[in-house]
C-alpha cells in the first residue's frame, strides 16, 4: 500500500491575502476555494508539477486527538526545482521577497550556487510561514 503525501494545512490569517500571495506571486495554481459547510472554507492550492497540495483552512474544527498550529509557525517546508536561478527570478518578478541563492559549504552558509542538491533560497509567505526551494538535478518523475 502506498501512503502518500497529498496536503499540507497552512496556517494563515487572512484566507484571501494568503490565496493571492500563493496564486499570484508564488504561482500555485487554485484547486479549490469553497465554503465546504457552514463557517468553515478551504483553499487548495498546488505547486505547479506538484501531487501534493496545501490548504488553506478557515472554521475547520479541529480532528479528535490533533492540534492546532497558529499562523506562521510553519517552517521548512520543501519545494524542488530544476533551475534554481529562474525559480528565483521567476519569484522575483512576482514580487516575492526571497533570499539569494545559496549552499552549504566548508564554513557554512555561503552565496551562489553548490553542487548536485546543493543549492537553496528561501521565503515566508505574508504570516511568516516559511518555505525552502532546492535545486533538483531533474524532475520527479525522471528519478
Amino acid at each position: 500500500m502506498n501512503w502518500t503525501l497529498e496536503v499540507v494545512p497552512v496556517p494563515v490569517t487572512d484566507m484571501d491575502r494568503a490565496k493571492s500571495f500563493y496564486a499570484d506571486q508564488v504561482g500555485f495554481g487554485v484547486d479549490l476555494d469553497d465554503e465546504v459547510s457552514a463557517g468553515v472554507r478551504i483553499i487548495q492550492l498546488t505547486p505547479p508539477g506538484s501531487r501534493c497540495s496545501v490548504a488553506l483552512l478557515q472554521g475547520m474544527p479541529e480532528v479528535p486527538g490533533g492540534r492546532s498550529m497558529a499562523p506562521g509557525t510553519l517552517h521548512g517546508l520543501q519545494l524542488c526545482v530544476t533551475d534554481i536561478e529562474a525559480a528565483r527570478e521567476e519569484l522575483v518578478a512576482r514580487g516575492v521577497d526571497v533570499s539569494p541563492v545559496r549552499n552549504l559549504g566548508a564554513s557554512g552558509w555561503e552565496e551562489g550556487k553548490g553542487g548536485v542538491w546543493n543549492s537553496f533560497m528561501t521565503f515566508d509567505d505574508p504570516d511568516g510561514n516559511s518555505w525552502v526551494v532546492q535545486e533538483a538535478p531533474s524532475d520527479l518523475s525522471e528519478r
